[in-house]
C-alpha cells in the first residue's frame, strides 16, 4: 500500500545519485513487488485496506507507535477481519518503555547497540557499519518471524501478533560478542593500531602493502613469523599474546607487508594456507569472477530506469529459483489489477478513481 505520491524513498537521492524517476537504490529494494495506491484516511480507501487484510496471509507494519491504531489497522482490529492473519509489527526500540517514541533510524540504533565500539583504534570515534546493518538484520528477523508465524498457522489454524524491533535485532546479532562481556566479563578494549574486532586476536586487520591493502585473519603467530621472517612472532602464544599484544603484532606485521605488492603477498599466503584476502572496491566486486559465477548481481530492464544491475538473491532454490519478475513498481501501477483480485467491479474502480480514493499510474 502506498500514498499517491509513493513512499518517501522514491524521491530522495541515494549517495548523491539520482535515477530517472526514482532513486538509484529503489529498484534493488523493491523489485518483485506490486503497488496499490489509495487514500487510507478516506472511508472507501480504508475499506480497501480491510479487503486486503481479509484476503492476506501476513500483515506487516512499521509505523511509529500509535499510528496503526489511529488508522484502524492495529492488531486487534485487523484480527477481527481475518483471525488467521500473521501480524508483524516493527518498531525502533520496542512497543513500550522509555525509548518507545524514539525514531527507528539505523545509525541511532547502532549507537544504542554497543556495536560501534567493537572495532577501530582506541583514539577513533565510535565506528558504524558502512551499510544499513540495523535495517537489514531487522528485516531478516521480521521475515523469519513471519515464516514461523505462517508455519504455526498451518499447524494450528491460528494467526498471531508478532513484534520485532531494531534494537533487539542488532543486539541479538552480537550474541557472540556480547556474551564475551556478559558471561566472560571482558570489556570492549580497542587498540592503538587499527584492529577489526576487539574480541578477536591479532593479526586481524587490513594492512597496507606496496600498492594497496591485504587482509590477514588470525593465523598461528609462529607460522606467520616464519613466513614473514619476524622472529618476535615465533615465540608468541596465539591466545595470550594474540590478545594482549595486539598493537605490537600489528606494527611488526604492518612494517613487513609494506615491502611487497598485494598480489605477491596473496600468492605467498595462499600457498602456505594463511587466511588472507584483498580489499575490494565496488568496482572490484562487479569485476570479480566468483561474483559472476555465483550470479551475485542481476541485470534486468526496469520500466522507468532502463537497464539496472543490482544485488541478486542470497538464497538458492533448486525447485523454485528466485528471479526478478517485476521491477520496482511505480506508485499505483497495480491498483486496478489488485482491486480486480479483490472482486471490486470495474465501474466501482472507475468511481473510486474519479473520487480520488485510489490512484493509478502507468509506466
Amino acid at each position: 500500500m502506498e500514498p499517491f505520491t509513493g513512499e518517501w524513498q522514491r524521491h530522495v537521492a541515494a549517495g548523491g545519485a539520482r535515477g530517472i524517476r526514482v532513486n538509484v537504490s529503489f529498484p534493488a529494494l523493491n523489485r518483485n513487488k506490486r503497488s496499490i495506491a489509495f487514500d487510507l484516511k478516506d472511508p472507501e480507501g480504508y475499506k480497501i485496506a480491510l479487503e486486503l487484510v481479509r484476503s492476506g496471509g501476513v500483515f506487516l507494519q512499521n509505523y511509529r507507535p500509535g499510528v496503526a491504531n489511529r488508522l484502524g489497522l492495529d492488531y486487534e482490529t485487523v484480527r477481527t477481519v481475518n483471525p488467521r492473519i500473521v501480524y508483524v509489527s516493527i518498531s525502533g526500540c520496542g512497543e513500550s518503555g522509555p525509548y518507545v517514541d524514539r525514531p527507528g533510524q539505523d545509525l541511532l540504533v547502532q549507537g544504542l547497540s554497543g556495536a560501534m565500539r567493537s572495532a577501530g583504534r582506541d583514539t577513533d570515534p565510535p565506528l558504524p557499519a558502512p551499510m544499513y546493518i540495523a535495517d537489514a538484520i531487522t528485516a531478516y528477523s521480521a521475515f523469519e518471524a513471519a515464516l514461523a508465524g505462517l508455519m504455526h498457522r498451518e499447524r494450528t489454524g491460528e494467526g498471531q501478533l508478532i513484534t520485532v524491533n531494531m534494537l533487539d535485532a542488532i543486539i541479538a546479532m552480537q550474541m557472540q560478542e556480547m556474551s564475551i562481556f556478559t558471561v566472560g566479563g571482558k570489556p570492549q578494549r580497542r587498540t592503538a593500531e587499527p584492529h577489526a574486532h576487539c574480541y578477536i586476536r591479532a593479526p586481524y586487520s587490513a594492512f597496507r602493502t606496496a600498492d594497496g591493502y591485504v587482509i590477514l585473519a588470525f593465523r598461528p603467530l609462529k607460522k606467520l613469523g616464519d613466513l614473514l621472517a619476524i622472529a618476535e612472532l615465533e615465540t608468541m602464544d596465539d591466545e595470550t599474546d594474540g590478545h594482549e599484544r595486539r598493537d605490537e603484532i600489528y606494527r611488526l606485521v604492518a612494517s613487513r607487508l609494506r615491502e611487497r605488492s598485494t598480489n605477491e603477498w596473496l600468492e605467498l599466503f595462499r600457498a602456505n594456507d594463511v587466511w588472507a584476502g584483498p580489499v575490494h572496491s565496488y568496482a572490484d566486486v562487479v569485476a570479480d569472477p566468483q561474483v559472476a559465477e555465483n550470479g551475485s548481481l542481476v541485470t534486468y530492464t526496469h520500466p522507468t530506469e532502463g537497464e539496472v544491475t543490482t544485488p541478486g538473491f542470497p538464497m538458492r532454490f533448486t525447485r523454485t529459483p528466485a528471479q526478478v519478475r517485476l521491477g520496482a513498481p511505480v506508485a499505483g501501477q497495480h491498483t486496478e489489477e489488485i482491486l480486480a483480485e479483490l472482486n471490486v467491479p470495474k465501474e466501482r474502480v472507475a468511481e473510486l478513481l474519479a473520487r480520488g480514493v485510489v490512484a493509478v499510474s502507468s509506466v
